[in-house]
């Protein structure tokens, strides 16, 4: 267990050496497995103004798109059909979907005998367990920072203590829980990224997704100067660590580290990850879920290629995390 100190410490140097640790730790508690978890982003309306999304209801310059319950099925049945083990049903907050059906869309879906993770926002507790009575396994909700006074700057009407109540309720109820934090942002300190290591491991949490920062032209930080390289490095080494702090978790090498560095996921998948989530979603919707620029859907034959080429394997099981 490293202190506060320490982790600041690592963060602030030049010494990559904990990337080689991660990737030692990575083998002996969760194996050489990668798990493809087949990402449907069905709806890319959003009632938040988040500062750093594209999804924000105040962006006016993205076309807007929802899936049908049947679309989202069919494309599920079209993960199965792929080999996924795992469906990830995305989207902004978007309140068009009712409650009941959320719960027939997820009933559906776990006919097909795969592990079920929604990432669909705040929810009240009732909601959240009305989802895991109908079949959710898992439930990823990113805390983004969890410098308090940054997170009110950066989350318009929104409620700290509320995110951080929906991620303990979602423990509460037997979800695999989800979570991770961006790298890079404005006033972000390594203080606070130390901090947000910490907290990830005070929840226990058993999924973490760490990504670098990249600005969205149409949000209200879209000018903030940033270094690609060097937030992209430092992902790299808080995910490292984390993998390091919480040994047996899945970890995913995000879209957002390919997006920077072509080679982003191979290099997350030797430092600590154990997670790919190609994106399944239709064609015609994919380049629409906009939250940053540039975004990469790689192919999941690429995929494939990727993970052997660097001698690890496809796992062909749902992916729970083994404590």
């Amino acid at each position: 267990m490293y202190s506060k100190e320490e982790i600041i410490k690592i963060l602030s140097s030049n010494d990559d050496s904990i990337l080689k640790k991660a990737d030692e730790t990575r083998k002996q508690y969760v194996g050489n497995d990668i798990h493809l978890r087949g990402l449907i982003e069905f709806s890319n309306y959003c009632n938040r103004t988040c500062y750093y999304c594209g999804l924000r209801y105040k962006n006016k310059n993205i076309e807007r798109y929802r899936l049908s319950p049947e679309d989202i099925i069919n494309t599920a049945n079209y993960a199965k059909r792929l080999g996924l083990k795992t469906i990830v049903l995305q989207s902004g907050e978007d309140v068009f979907f009712s409650n009941k059906t959320l719960c027939k869309i997820i009933e559906e879906i776990k006919k097909l005998d795969v592990a079920l993770t929604l990432s669909i926002g705040e929810k009240t507790y009732e909601e959240y367990k009305s989802f895991k009575d109908a079949g959710a396994d898992r439930y990823l909700l990113r805390i983004e920072t969890t410098d308090k006074n940054l997170y009110k700057v950066l989350h318009p009407n929104m409620s700290y203590e509320n995110r951080i109540e929906c991620l303990y309720n979602l423990k509460s109820l037997g979800y695999e829980t989800g979570t991770g934090c961006l790298v890079g942002l404005p006033e972000q300190t390594i203080e606070s990224l130390a901090d947000d290591i910490l907290f990830f491991k005070e929840l226990d949490a058993d999924m973490i997704g760490i990504g670098p920062f990249i600005p969205h032209p149409n949000t209200p930080l879209g000018d903030f100067k940033i270094n690609l390289k060097k937030n992209f490095d430092l992902s790299i080494k808080v995910m490292a660590l984390i993998r390091i702090l919480l040994k047996d978790i899945n970890i995913p090498a995000t879209t957002a580290m390919e997006t920077i560095n072509p080679n982003g996921q191979i290099i997350a998948l030797q430092s600590g990850a154990n997670v790919i989530m190609p994106n399944i979603t239709n064609d015609e919707y994919k380049t629409k879920y906009n939250i940053y620029p540039n975004k990469q859907n790689q192919d999941i034959l690429i995929t494939k290629e990727k993970i052997y080429s660097i001698g690890r394997t496809i796992s062909d099981n749902k992916g729970f995390r083994c404590k």
